[in-house]
């Protein structure tokens, strides 16, 4: 396969706080930890697609280097977690993130978006770049939430389960069946 999704690097944002779409700065390090995954890629990249948020952004344009084409797409964008966004996890805690947390396929927190959302977004973006990937070596730099979806999706999974579960470390390069 050639293409593979790329966590972007660590954030400048307290533990515990969602984030989901908000644009956050990059963590001190940023340009180190841009090196690791640059130097970590399985090959040089003919064509960057990227989330437009900043965390994401700032990455591609690191791995393109001026040279490489680049494409941002709102829907390689984060899990959209509306009224939740910048405030920490606790202070939400109630009926409403309790039948989010126990149905987030269906449910959508306030102003956000659903799961299946989500999954909708996902499928369609992954299928353009993996047409795009059978002339072209594509890297995709994106969230943890995206890559989850895409992992299922690739493994012929179906919404539900533990897709929200699984570990997606920040820089971590994962190839994209």
């Amino acid at each position: 396969m050639n293409a593979c999704l790329i966590r972007h690097t660590r954030v400048n944002v307290a533990t515990g706080v969602c984030y989901g779409r908000m644009d956050v700065g990059l963590a001190d390090g940023f340009a180190a930890e841009a090196e690791t995954v640059r130097r970590a890629l399985p090959w040089e990249p003919e064509e960057i697609w990227t989330s437009p948020l900043t965390r994401c952004r700032m990455l591609a344009e690191r791995l393109a280097t001026g040279r490489i084409a680049m494409r941002e797409d709102e829907r390689l964008m984060e899990l959209n977690f509306g009224e939740w966004e910048g405030r920490r996890w606790e202070t939400f805690r109630g009926p409403e993130s309790e039948a989010w947390a126990s149905d987030p396929w269906g449910r959508r927190p306030p102003g956000g978006e659903t799961g299946l959302e989500l999954w909708a977004r996902v499928a369609s973006v992954r299928r353009e770049v993996l047409a795009r990937a059978t002339e072209r070596r594509v890297a995709v730099v994106t969230h943890a939430g995206v890559i989850r979806v895409w992992r299922a999706l690739a493994a012929g999974g179906s919404p539900g389960g533990g897709v929200f579960d699984a570990r997606v470390g920040y820089g971590e390069i994962t190839p994209a069946g």
